[in-house]
Protein backbone atom coordinates (compact mmCIF):
# COMPACT_ATOMS: atom_id res chain seq x y z
CA UNK A 1 0.00 0.00 0.00
CA UNK A 2 1.13 3.41 -0.77
CA UNK A 3 1.60 5.92 1.73
CA UNK A 4 -1.54 8.00 -0.22
CA UNK A 5 -3.35 5.04 -0.68
CA UNK A 6 -3.01 4.62 3.72
CA UNK A 7 -3.70 8.10 4.27
CA UNK A 8 -6.77 7.55 2.45
CA UNK A 9 -7.50 4.76 4.32
CA UNK A 10 -7.02 6.78 7.65
CA UNK A 11 -9.88 9.26 6.22
CA UNK A 12 -12.27 6.78 5.17
CA UNK A 13 -12.03 5.65 9.10
CA UNK A 14 -14.81 8.43 10.12
CA UNK A 15 -17.24 7.28 7.41
CA UNK A 16 -16.54 3.62 8.88
CA UNK A 17 -17.39 4.76 12.01
CA UNK A 18 -20.47 6.40 11.03
CA UNK A 19 -21.66 3.16 9.14
CA UNK A 20 -21.30 1.20 11.62
CA UNK A 21 -23.53 3.13 14.63
CA UNK A 22 -26.06 4.06 11.91
CA UNK A 23 -30.02 3.52 12.71
CA UNK A 24 -28.85 2.71 16.19
CA UNK A 25 -30.67 5.20 19.54
CA UNK A 26 -29.49 6.32 22.10
CA UNK A 27 -30.78 3.18 24.24
CA UNK A 28 -29.22 0.82 21.75
CA UNK A 29 -25.59 2.76 22.13
CA UNK A 30 -25.25 2.87 25.35
CA UNK A 31 -26.47 -0.70 25.90
CA UNK A 32 -23.73 -3.50 26.78
CA UNK A 33 -24.79 -6.68 25.22
CA UNK A 34 -22.00 -8.67 25.81
CA UNK A 35 -20.86 -9.27 29.07
CA UNK A 36 -17.47 -7.61 29.87
CA UNK A 37 -17.60 -5.48 26.98
CA UNK A 38 -17.85 -1.83 26.76
CA UNK A 39 -21.29 -0.64 25.28
CA UNK A 40 -21.20 1.24 21.07
CA UNK A 41 -21.13 4.70 23.28
CA UNK A 42 -18.26 3.94 24.95
CA UNK A 43 -16.24 2.78 21.94
CA UNK A 44 -17.17 6.02 20.41
CA UNK A 45 -15.94 7.82 22.96
CA UNK A 46 -12.51 5.58 23.39
CA UNK A 47 -11.67 6.26 19.60
CA UNK A 48 -12.63 9.99 20.31
CA UNK A 49 -10.19 10.23 23.28
CA UNK A 50 -7.21 8.58 21.35
CA UNK A 51 -7.29 10.32 18.24
CA UNK A 52 -6.07 13.34 19.42
CA UNK A 53 -3.81 11.46 21.62
CA UNK A 54 -2.44 10.06 17.96
CA UNK A 55 -2.58 13.25 16.36
CA UNK A 56 -0.20 14.80 19.04
CA UNK A 57 2.52 11.95 18.42
CA UNK A 58 2.38 11.90 15.03
CA UNK A 59 3.07 16.06 14.86
CA UNK A 60 5.93 15.20 17.86
CA UNK A 61 7.42 12.91 15.58
CA UNK A 62 7.29 15.41 12.29
CA UNK A 63 8.48 17.82 14.06
CA UNK A 64 10.85 17.26 16.80
CA UNK A 65 13.33 15.27 17.43
CA UNK A 66 12.80 11.73 18.58
CA UNK A 67 10.27 12.94 20.99
CA UNK A 68 8.83 10.31 23.98
CA UNK A 69 5.18 9.91 24.42
CA UNK A 70 3.30 8.25 26.95
CA UNK A 71 0.82 5.50 27.12
CA UNK A 72 -2.88 6.06 28.40
CA UNK A 73 -5.10 3.23 29.48
CA UNK A 74 -8.59 2.65 27.81
CA UNK A 75 -10.29 2.01 31.19
CA UNK A 76 -8.79 4.85 33.16
CA UNK A 77 -10.52 7.34 30.39
CA UNK A 78 -13.59 5.40 30.40
CA UNK A 79 -14.28 5.32 34.23
CA UNK A 80 -12.77 9.18 34.29
CA UNK A 81 -14.04 10.76 31.05
CA UNK A 82 -17.93 10.81 31.51
CA UNK A 83 -18.74 8.68 28.65
CA UNK A 84 -22.13 8.32 29.40
CA UNK A 85 -22.76 12.00 29.12
CA UNK A 86 -21.05 12.73 26.02
CA UNK A 87 -22.59 13.23 22.61
CA UNK A 88 -22.09 10.68 19.51
CA UNK A 89 -22.32 13.67 17.12
CA UNK A 90 -19.39 16.09 18.64
CA UNK A 91 -17.40 12.86 19.43
CA UNK A 92 -18.07 11.96 15.32
CA UNK A 93 -17.16 15.60 14.47
CA UNK A 94 -13.46 15.35 16.91
CA UNK A 95 -12.75 11.82 15.03
CA UNK A 96 -13.29 13.20 11.69
CA UNK A 97 -11.81 16.60 11.98
CA UNK A 98 -8.49 15.23 13.58
CA UNK A 99 -7.76 12.88 11.14
CA UNK A 100 -9.05 15.62 8.22
CA UNK A 101 -6.22 17.84 9.98
CA UNK A 102 -3.84 15.36 10.22
CA UNK A 103 -3.96 13.91 6.66
CA UNK A 104 -3.54 17.79 5.59
CA UNK A 105 -0.14 17.32 7.29
CA UNK A 106 1.06 14.70 6.47
CA UNK A 107 -0.15 14.65 2.33
CA UNK A 108 3.02 18.17 2.99
CA UNK A 109 5.47 15.34 4.05
CA UNK A 110 8.49 13.37 1.92
CA UNK A 111 9.11 9.53 2.39
CA UNK A 112 12.05 10.05 4.57
CA UNK A 113 9.54 11.88 7.17
CA UNK A 114 7.71 8.47 7.34
CA UNK A 115 10.97 6.69 8.96
CA UNK A 116 10.77 9.44 11.62
CA UNK A 117 11.09 8.03 14.91
CA UNK A 118 9.76 8.71 18.74
CA UNK A 119 9.73 7.11 21.76
CA UNK A 120 6.95 5.24 23.29
CA UNK A 121 7.43 4.47 27.10
CA UNK A 122 5.77 1.36 26.76
CA UNK A 123 6.38 0.18 23.09
CA UNK A 124 10.12 1.81 22.60
CA UNK A 125 10.60 3.02 19.05
CA UNK A 126 7.95 3.88 16.01
CA UNK A 127 7.92 5.09 12.94
CA UNK A 128 5.47 7.89 11.82
CA UNK A 129 4.49 5.14 9.33
CA UNK A 130 3.89 2.57 12.26
CA UNK A 131 1.77 5.57 14.19
CA UNK A 132 -0.17 6.19 10.81
CA UNK A 133 -1.23 2.40 10.53
CA UNK A 134 -1.74 1.72 13.99
CA UNK A 135 -4.41 4.71 13.94
CA UNK A 136 -5.57 3.79 10.78
CA UNK A 137 -6.30 0.08 12.21
CA UNK A 138 -7.76 1.58 15.43
CA UNK A 139 -11.40 2.30 13.74
CA UNK A 140 -11.97 -1.06 11.64
CA UNK A 141 -10.49 -2.91 15.29
CA UNK A 142 -13.19 -1.28 17.06
CA UNK A 143 -16.14 -1.78 13.78
CA UNK A 144 -15.74 -5.25 14.30
CA UNK A 145 -17.21 -5.36 18.19
CA UNK A 146 -19.27 -2.95 17.50
CA UNK A 147 -21.40 -5.67 14.50
CA UNK A 148 -20.66 -7.87 17.42
CA UNK A 149 -23.14 -5.95 19.27
CA UNK A 150 -25.42 -4.98 17.09
CA UNK A 151 -25.56 -8.80 15.97
CA UNK A 152 -26.24 -9.52 19.90
CA UNK A 153 -29.01 -6.87 19.86
CA UNK A 154 -30.79 -8.31 16.61
CA UNK A 155 -30.28 -5.11 15.09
Amino acid sequence: MTRNELIDQYLAGPEMLVNAIEGMNAEQLNQSPIPGQWSTQQIVCHIADFEPIYADRMKRVIAEDNPTFFGGDPDVFAAGLAYSHRTIQNELQLINATREQIATILRTLSPSDFQRIGTHSEDGPLSLEKLLQNITNHIPHHCRFIKAKREAMRL
